[in-house]
């Protein structure tokens, strides 16, 4: 007996099994209905997903960890880099200020002088940048949203949810 388009033959009619909706991916039978092992199953399915789920939680927090932490270590390098620099031309000044009072003082003064200038730049350049690194490196929290959901799992799993 074929049945037409659109047409859905009665619960019970010869020929059909009672019309069962399928369930929804991620839900489970009510308990009442359930067999102990499709409750095992879906015990196992639920804990697997929730593990899952807390994986892709700590590659996310790792990510913006790491990220920050990046960013703090490069002002850090760039700081570290900007105090070279600071050195190198505090050591050129000196050594043309040493030159000027040495030498006849034509045009070693300028010189010198020139060179304390950058220096001065390349210092605070170098105290911008540290400070920067600072606060980068302090806003990487590591995982904490990952930590307070692991702390849950036990009671999830004993059915209290706190």
């Amino acid at each position: 007996m074929s049945t037409p388009p659109g047409h859905t033959p009665p619960v019970g009619a010869p020929g059909t099994s009672p019309y069962v909706p399928p369930a929804a991916p991620g839900t489970s039978p009510p308990p009442q209905d359930a067999s102990l092992g499709e409750l095992i199953g879906n015990i196992s399915e639920d804990f697997s997903t929730l593990v899952r789920q807390e994986m892709e939680l700590a590659k996310a927090e790792i990510s913006q960890t790491v990220s920050k932490a990046g960013k703090g270590a490069g002002m850090f390098g760039g700081a570290g880099l900007a105090g070279y620099f600071t050195l190198l031309f505090l050591s050129l000044a000196l050594w043309w200020a040493l030159g000027a009072m040495i030498g006849d003082g034509d045009a070693q003064p300028a010189l010198g002088w020139s060179a304390l200038i950058v220096a001065v730049i390349w210092a605070v350049v170098a105290a911008v940048l540290a400070v920067s690194g600072r606060k980068e490196i302090k806003q990487a929290e590591g995982l904490p949203r990952t930590q307070e959901t692991v702390k849950k799992i036990p009671d999830a799993v004993k059915g209290q949810d706190h």
